[in-house]
């Protein structure tokens, strides 16, 4: 049985991939990258911040040492995070706030399991912590997914075993983390068809029958 659920947080509970994209856009601009896209953005969907990074660095044909790429990222985080003073609970994608409400309604723990270090900032800001029990972000781990870690680092966090815990996700790399921690898990999104998840509905209403899910 299901006693606990993650979500991850970009593109299940709320969507800043907008002002991401502007982030690292600008940061690609002024290393000299003009052809920074969206579809490279899309490849930087659920991977670390400094994996991220290398998306937009291989574009160009400057070679960074590490120090200078931990600047680099810093640099994408400052102008991301000034982005944020925008964010708002617009942000807040549909039917997040009746499902945890529904969730919380049946004693369920709910947790965030995301790599973001602004996880709590982006939780302010969209008014939604006061839905979530605990939260695992990348202030508290050292892997992003694939690996488990964060999603092990939640289930702690809530006191619970892995087999107790679903693991609500937009991403592959989500996908297979939460696997690896093996848990159960619901894939959502514009892509839930192809992440291979235990669970799929394009949002956390459309098909998704909690009941059976919580019963595991």
């Amino acid at each position: 049985m299901i006693k606990g659920v993650i979500f991850d947080l970009d593109g299940v509970l709320v969507s800043t991939d907008e002002l991401h994209y502007k982030a690292w856009k600008q940061l690609a601009k002024e290393l000299g990258i003009m052809d920074f896209t969206k579809e490279d953005n899309y490849l930087q969907k659920g991977v670390s911040r400094m994996e991220s990074l290398e998306v937009v660095l291989r574009k160009g044909t400057k070679v960074f040492s590490e120090a200078e790429k931990l600047v680099l990222a810093d640099r994408k985080n400052s102008c991301y995070v000034d982005l944020l003073q925008e964010l708002s609970t617009e942000a807040v994608l549909p039917h997040v706030v009746e499902t945890l409400k529904v969730l919380r309604g049946q004693g369920i723990l709910i947790g965030v399991g995301s790599v973001s270090k602004n996880t709590p900032l982006i939780l302010k800001k969209a008014e939604l912590e006061q839905f979530i029990d605990k939260v695992s972000c990348g202030l508290d781990i050292t892997r992003s997914k694939p690996d488990p870690e964060v999603f092990l680092v939640a289930a702690k966090k809530l006191g619970l075993p892995s087999e107790e815990c679903l693991v609500v996700e937009d991403s592959a790399a989500g996908i297979l983390a939460a696997k690896a921690a093996d848990m159960k898990c619901l894939g959502v999104g514009p892509d839930y068809k192809q992440l291979g998840a235990d669970y799929e509905s394009l949002t956390l209403q459309s098909e998704v029958d909690w009941h059976t899910i919580l019963q595991g």
